[in-house]
């Protein structure tokens, strides 16, 4: 039967689809075949595209002479109305466990044909891969399977029909309430539980299919067996259930209850972790069937090792050869298995989504399935999770909800799968009006979006967002659109920042200066462009900006100082030490004091300040040095001390040989210093204190100056000894030192010098007088003590004998 279904296949090779006649295609864009599922496989399963809204479908088609070839002629009808039956009941059975018909039968006289939901494939398809590949498999698929050359290949998103834990584990919970779902809401037994009736959706669901013999429960009990007939090979096969599923009660019995439906599940769950062979190969012979049936415990126990351990105890029971022993479908529902795996919960839920109202969409998009994403495997992101938001995208009221769990999928998935599979669908959401929540939503996550956006025609659709977000009155959205434009800078031309962004945060502060979050916002905006700005625009835009923002809030004054830090360590921003000293300066200064700042913000501050000031110290200094250096105008004369030799840096001289002995005061002196202050009455007397005494004069210049000594008013002179020296020292002479006159000698004799004040040998010294200003001022003070006119040399001498002998006199008397 499998290479007959092959060559009638797409028409075989006189190019001629069996389709072609069918007046189905009047409302569907038929495609490839993909799969095949049914009784015998005998459905083929196409892709297609409804005309009316381009939504995807399948095609079911059945070629009315494959039972023609197969069986006897008057079968034909029977094959044919037990098809047409399997598509009433689907369209009675609506659930979303159950195959959904999208397009009910259209028949001609050589096919019938109906549309459902877009199918991946059947079960039986997907394991007749498992078999193929599966070790120790040979031959024909025992499943009844077709051949994988049979169909093509699966979409990308499914690049093969490997099932993951997640998956499975996902499946037969399906399986089980779609199943539970006929037992206790309908009272239909299936009958037909085996892989070829079990589809596979696009989005990766399993969904419950081939309803050609269901059969009604009793109405009385539902748990009473009823009768049944078995399987015969006087039967069409495609008129009856796959034999290799049938449970023992009624194929050996001839009765069936709801138990039976759960022996062919777990002969399901036994095919799929045995490579897609169950352990039941009747290969359509009754005989077969019961010799294999009572080697059941044996195959049950070989397989089980393979079955995940919280589902082993359940598969041994549901293939238990009595029926009682056997879980219903409600019970297996409630398996640990299932229940506690908080991601079977969430695609569960996902399912169900379209039942629920606007507030619990909300709450399970925005936290439920965010917060499951990251364990779903990503072959399922885009198969069974995608499609779902991709119709919320559409509804209004929980846009910003699907949002959160669209943009995590997009932050997380590949330049190729974004382009591929998001991108498209995600446009509607850039274009379309927007809720304030969502647009805010849009805007912090905008940077992720233009990470995985390639093209520039995509780009500018992406950024025209941030550019309409500027344009809103509410807060909000103005606030969000600064915050985006932190992230999103380097997207961002510099015609637009400077003739766009600027102007427009600048305007939005003027009106929301007095709120704190959004001046945050604003400052975070600036610093992050501010090194696409130029030196103008920083000094007539940026900086009357910062001039305006207030600094009683620690964060505030946190952010204005990093943009200073920022102009201050480039010149090319333009920051000049007048503005600095003027203008912001005296702004931060107060904040020093701030007892609201922690600790690194109080740091930068100071370091802020710190370099300001050490700006300002280096131009005023470099300035000043300039000023000094340039050239003496005739307003400005040179101050006498910078020429003066105090300021010189020499060397320290000493004249060599050269002791100055400290001048020997006369008793006399001392005897007149000791009495100073008894210049009264008997002082005038008895020293001659009447204005006509030669020593009035003399007395009363000691008691006005008391510390001068009374031979500074003598001609005692100190004495100097100077060591001999040779004649060879510059300016010496054979006898020392130059001949010169002295003050007390007439001006024609001349009398040499015995003093030699020259340096040693092999010394030498500028012959000036500025160079030896302590010998300079002592020649001078020498000149300068010459004998008083009044008195002669004797006449001076004899004096001062005269006062010492009376005052000896007067003193020892006493």
């Amino acid at each position: 039967m499998f290479s007959k279904l092959k060559g009638a296949g797409g028409g075989g090779g006189s190019g001629h689809s069996p389709l072609d006649t069918n007046p189905i295609t009047q409302y569907f864009e038929v495609g490839k075949q993909t799969a095949c599922a049914g009784p015998g496989l005998i459905w083929k399963i196409y892709d297609a595209v409804r005309k009316s809204d381009r939504k995807e479908a399948s095609i079911f088609l059945f070629e009315k002479r494959l039972a023609e070839k197969l069986h006897k002629p008057k079968r034909k009808d029977t094959v044919c109305e037990v098809l047409r039956g399997s598509v009433r009941q689907l369209e009675r059975f609506r659930h979303p466990k159950i195959l959904q018909v999208l397009h009910s039968v259209e028949e001609c006289n050589e096919t019938l044909a109906f549309a459902s939901e877009p199918i991946l494939a059947s079960l039986a398809n997907i394991l007749a891969y498992h078999e193929a590949s599966g070790s120790g498999a040979s031959g024909a698929p025992s499943t009844g399977a077709s051949h994988p050359n049979t169909v093509q290949r699966p979409p990308p998103h499914a690049k093969d029909y490997s099932f993951l834990d997640l998956e499975i584990k996902y499946g037969l919970l399906q399986l089980t309430e779609a199943l539970s779902y006929l037992h206790y809401t309908h009272h239909m037994l299936h009958r037909h539980v085996c892989p070829a009736s079990i589809f596979v959706n696009k989005r990766g669901v399993w969904k419950l299919g081939g309803l050609e013999f269901t059969e009604r429960l009793n109405e009385a009990d539902p748990q009473e067996p009823m009768p049944i007939s078995p399987w015969t090979s006087r039967v069409s096969k495609l008129c009856q259930p796959d034999l290799d599923y049938i449970a023992p009660e009624v194929q050996l019995h001839s009765q069936i209850c709801m138990q039976s439906d759960m022996f062919s599940l777990g002969m399901v769950i036994t095919s799929i972790f045995n490579h897609g062979r169950p352990i039941i190969q009747a290969n359509n012979s009754n005989t077969s069937y019961q010799r294999q049936l009572d080697m059941l415990d044996e195959h049950v126990k070989m397989i089980v090792t393979d079955i995940p351990l919280p589902l082993r105890e359940a598969t041994i029971r549901l293939l238990s050869k009595e029926p009682k022993d056997r879980p219903t479908a409600q019970l297996l529902c409630l398996l640990k298995y299932f229940t506690t795996d908080s991601v079977v919960s969430t695609l569960q839920f996902l399912d169900v989504i379209q039942m629920k109202d606007p507030p619990q969409k909300n709450a399970f998009y925005k936290q439920t399935l965010r917060d499951s994403l990251p364990y779903i495997p990503r072959k399922l992101w885009f198969q069974h999770v995608w499609p779902s938001l991709e119709a919320e995208m559409r509804q209004s009221e929980v846009l910003a909800s699907v949002l959160k769990p669209i943009l995590l999928m997009i932050e997380h998935s590949t330049i190729e799968e974004y382009e591929n599979v998001i991108q498209d669908s995600f446009r509607t959401v850039l274009t379309s009006p927007k809720t304030i929540q969502a647009t805010v939503c849009l805007l912090e996550n905008l940077h992720i979006i233009l990470e995985k956006t390639q093209k520039e025609d995509a780009r500018m659709e992406v950024l025209r967002v941030l550019y309409n977000a500027f344009e809103s009155t509410t807060i909000q959205v103005q606030s969000a659109a600064l915050f985006s434009v932190t992230n999103v800078a380097d997207y961002i031309d510099e015609q637009a920042i400077r003739h766009m962004i600027l102007p427009r945060t600048l305007s939005v502060f003027a009106q929301n200066s007095a709120d704190l979050k959004f001046t945050i916002a604003v400052l975070s905006c600036v610093e992050r462009i501010l090194d696409r700005l130029d030196r103008p625009i920083i000094l007539d835009q940026v900086l009357p900006l910062l001039t305006e923002v207030r600094l009683t809030d620690p964060d505030i004054m946190y952010r204005v100082v990093c943009i200073y830090a920022v102009l201050l360590r480039d010149k090319k921003y333009g920051l000049t030490v007048n503005q600095m000293a003027t203008r912001v300066m005296p702004a931060l200064l107060p904040q020093t004091v701030n007892p609201s700042l922690n600790l690194e913000q109080f740091t930068m501050l100071l370091q802020v300040l710190r370099e300001m000031l050490d700006q300002i110290d280096r131009n005023q200094r470099n300035k000043l040095k300039l000023d000094n250096m340039s050239l003496p105008s005739p307003e400005r004369r040179p101050l006498r001390h910078l020429f003066s030799s105090d300021n010189m840096h020499v060397p320290p001289f000493n004249i060599p040989n050269l002791r100055v002995e400290q001048r020997k005061t006369s008793s006399a002196e001392d005897m007149a210093r000791k009495n100073s202050a008894d210049s009264g009455i008997l002082g005038g007397w008895w020293f001659g204190g009447g204005s006509s005494s030669p020593d009035s004069n003399f007395l009363r210049v000691q008691n006005a100056l008391p510390i001068r000594r009374l031979s500074d008013n003598t001609l005692m002179t100190p004495k100097i000894r100077v060591a001999h020296s040779c004649s060879s020292s510059p300016g010496g002479s054979p006898g020392g030192l130059p001949i010169r006159r002295h003050s007390s000698i007439g001006p024609q004799e001349r009398r040499g010098s015995t003093t030699n004040l020259s340096p040693p040998t092999g010394g030498s010294m500028p012959n000036t007088s500025s160079s030896t200003p302590f010998l300079s001022s002592s020649m001078s003070s020498l000149r300068s003590r010459r004998p008083s006119a009044c008195l002669g040399g004797s006449q001076g001498s004899g004096l001062l004998q005269s006062l010492g002998t009376g005052m000896y006199q007067l003193f020892s008397g006493r």
